[in-house]
Parts: structure tokens; C-alpha cells; sequence
């Protein structure tokens, strides 16, 4: 297999970005790809295959290479990939002998290394889930299928992989989770296919966080961060297009994309969207019979589909985002009608952001914990989420 100097150079481009500009791997994807219509289904899959394993096993390349350049990076991925480094590509003088001994000795260097972390996050991760930390890390490592969640206002699940079939996509239905279905593993879904509505691209565990909110049909629901709206469509469809479903966010470009996808899936209707300034939160007390609060969070339970985050995330983000968690969580509920229904949710597996963050909240004693879900990557192979669902009392 030939590897082509302009791929190769936009692989480099695109590892550089995101290694030293803190950009966003699949949004630099997208644009690449939508910049340069003429590279085929080939070129984009070498382009994409490369940038996200070297993103995912970053320090881990380095060590093989004793190089940690990203021309270097990509030499040895290449390799492991099948293919043969061309003579005009610069091999920065890697002593390709040794590779094959130092991949077996990679499995004795120090767990950052190995498994391509950054040391602090290493560090923590072992801190806040101690033995646990190891078997969730390596499964973040793998890769996952792609899962997509029919939209039942315009489908059934049978219909939808039927649907997928005709235009030449294998799917297959998720057990226990009725409106999830999964495409063969490797293999991806067009963008056009979604234009429809008829399904959207939503990992399994994300999928289990809509059906905690219990929303029903007539009810005046919040979903409070909503961002581009993932979960605010499946909420729209588990209340059958039926009620108030609010989505807030702090960013307009986000509830700009989600209205675009509520008109593609028939729930415009349902949706109203709101930007949160100083005095929204005060606007809408005491209003909603179920809030969602998806919260800012690590997003550690998603590297697996975000190789780069661990790249971008520091400690004093972390630290910065416990405070977001906590302001959240202080003022949103007001928005609840007494006996009103909180659900506070993160993909993070870390339990700063999640158990003790509940821990304190529940202090105020204006609210009763009936349920909490862990969906952990090593037990279920879904991204990572945290869950808890809460009664507001019907005195306060």
C-alpha cells in the first residue's frame, strides 16, 4: 500500500492542531474533509485512521520511536498500519529494527506511557478510582462502533434498519435499549443519511441518560445545558411531541444547530430554545415538571470517540469545571415545581464530578436521591456516564 505525500502532510497538519493549538480533532476533520471533496472514501479513511491512532497512543508511538515529533508519531503508526515508509518521506533517523523489540517491552513502561495518558491524569484517575482506573483506561483505548438512536417520531427501530439496509448500511438492534441500534463494527454512516431525520448519531450510554428524566407527554420539561440537542431530541420523542420542552444553553451557535436538527426531526413544535443570561434561571422558577442538568464536565467517559481530549484537559480545568458543577446544581433546580424531578448527568468517571458533587448538593435537604447509574466502559462498552436521579420535595 502507497502512502500519498499530500495525505500524509495533512495527517501531519492535522496532529499538529490539535497537539499545539488545542483544536478539536473531529471539527479539524470536518473541515479538512469539506475542503478537499475531491480525496476519496480511500484517502479519508487513511487520513482519519492516522490522526486518531496517533492521537490515541501519542506517548506510547513516541517511545517506540524514541521521537516524539509528529512526523515521527505517524512514521511508526504508519508501520503498525501495514505500510511501507516511502524514500521521500523524512524517517527523522527512527531505527526501525528496534521497533518491533521496544512493542515488547511497552508493556512494562509505567502506565502513562503505555496506555498514552498524561502523567497527571494518570495520577488522578488512580486517586479518585484506584484499581478500577486501569481496566477503564485500557478500554477507553479501543475503539467502539458507531451507535445511532432512531427517532420515533418518524420511525420504528425495524423501520430504521430496514431503511439503512436499502441504502447498503448493516445495523443491528442494541439489546435493552429499545430505540438504539449499532452499525457493524469499522463502518461508518455517511452525514447525508441523517438528513432525513430519521436517526441521529448517539453512543449507547448517552442513550440511557433521556429515559432517567421519565419525562411524559403534556409536561413542561427543562433540559438545561442542552448544547446542539442530542439528548434534547430523545426527550422530544420519549414525550411524543406532546408538552413544553425548554432547551437552554450558553452558547448560540449550539441552540442555532439544535433548532436545525428539532426542524429535521419533526419536533420544532415541542422545542423552544432560550440563551441563559443573568436573570433567566430567576424567569423560569418554579416551572418544570422534570430538568435534565447534563453538566460541563472532564468528558473522560467519551475518549474513546475524543482521543484528543486528554490532550487538551489540565487539572485547573478540572478544578474549574467542579466549581461550574456545583454553581449549576446550586441554581438551576430552582426551575422545578415542588415534587419535580432532577436528573444531573456527566460522561465523566470521575466521582469529584459526580458522587461527591451529589453528595453536597443533597446536604440542602430539599431533595430525595431515588436512583443513581454508573455506566462504566468496562462493563457495558459504551462511553462512560454518571447519573442521578432526584425528587424534589413537595413542601419546599
Amino acid at each position: 500500500m502507497r502512502i500519498h505525500k499530500v495525505l500524509a502532510q495533512a495527517s501531519v497538519d492535522l496532529i499538529r492542531a490539535v497537539f499545539n493549538d488545542g483544536k478539536v480533532l473531529d471539527h479539524e476533520l470536518a473541515k479538512a474533509f469539506k475542503a478537499n471533496r475531491k480525496w476519496g472514501k480511500r484517502d479519508r479513511g487513511f487520513i482519519a485512521e492516522t490522526t486518531f491512532e496517533v492521537t490515541r497512543w501519542r506517548r506510547a508511538l513516541a517511545y517506540l520511536a524514541q521521537d516524539d515529533s509528529v512526523e515521527a508519531l505517524c512514521t511508526v503508526q504508519w508501520t503498525r498500519m501495514g505500510y511501507a515508509i516511502p524514500d521521500w518521506w523524512d524517517r527523522h533517523e527512527i531505527a526501525f529494527e528496534s521497533i518491533a523489540a521496544r512493542e515488547e517491552q511497552l508493556a512494562d513502561q509505567p502506565r502513562a506511557i503505555r496506555e498514552s495518558v498524561p502523567d497527571w491524569l494518570d495520577r488522578r484517575g488512580v486517586e479518585e478510582l484506584g484499581d478500577a482506573w486501569e481496566s477503564e483506561l485500557t478500554i477507553l483505548n479501543n475503539r467502539t462502533r458507531v451507535y445511532l438512536r432512531v427517532n420515533t417520531l418518524k420511525a420504528t427501530r425495524a423501520e430504521a434498519i430496514a431503511w439503512l439496509a436499502g441504502n447498503g448500511i448493516t445495523a443491528e438492534a442494541v439489546d435493552g435499549l429499545p430505540q438504539a441500534i449499532a452499525l457493524n463494527p469499522g463502518k461508518t454512516l455517511p452525514r447525508s443519511l441523517l438528513e432525513n431525520g430519521m436517526f441521529e448519531i448517539q453512543d449507547a450510554g448517552s442513550q440511557m441518560i433521556a429515559p432517567l428524566v421519565d419525562p411524559q407527554p403534556g409536561e413542561y420539561v427543562i433540559d438545561a445545558c442542552a448544547g446542539a440537542g442530542g439528548k434534547t431530541l430523545h426527550l422530544a420523542a420519549l414525550m411524543q411531541n406532546q408538552g413544553t420542552l425548554l432547551a437552554m444553553d450558553v452558547q448560540p451557535s449550539k441552540l442555532r444547530e439544535l433548532e436545525r436538527r428539532a426542524k429535521r426531526a419533526d419536533a420544532s413544535a415541542l422545542i423552544e430554545t432560550t440563551l441563559i443570561g443573568p436573570t433567566t434561571i430567576k424567569e423560569y422558577k418554579g416551572v418544570a415538571d422534570c430538568l435534565l442538568i447534563d453538566a460541563p464536565c472532564s468528558g473522560l467517559g467519551t475518549l474513546r470517540r475524543q482521543p484528543d481530549l486528554k490532550w487538551r484537559l489540565t487539572e485547573e480545568k478540572i478544578e474549574h469545571l467542579h466549581s461550574i458543577q456545583t454553581e449549576l446544581l446550586n441554581s438551576y433546580p430552582t426551575m422545578l415545581k415542588p415534587d419535580g424531578r432532577l436528573v444531573y448527568a456527566t460522561c465523566s468517571l470521575l466521582p469529584s464530578e459526580n458522587q461527591m458533587q451529589l453528595e453536597r448538593f443533597l446536604e440542602r435537604g430539599d431533595f430525595k436521591l431515588l436512583e443513581e447509574e454508573m455506566i462504566l466502559p468496562s462493563v457495558l462498552g459504551y462511553d462512560g456516564f454518571y447519573a442521578a436521579v432526584l425528587r424534589k420535595y413537595a413542601n419546599e
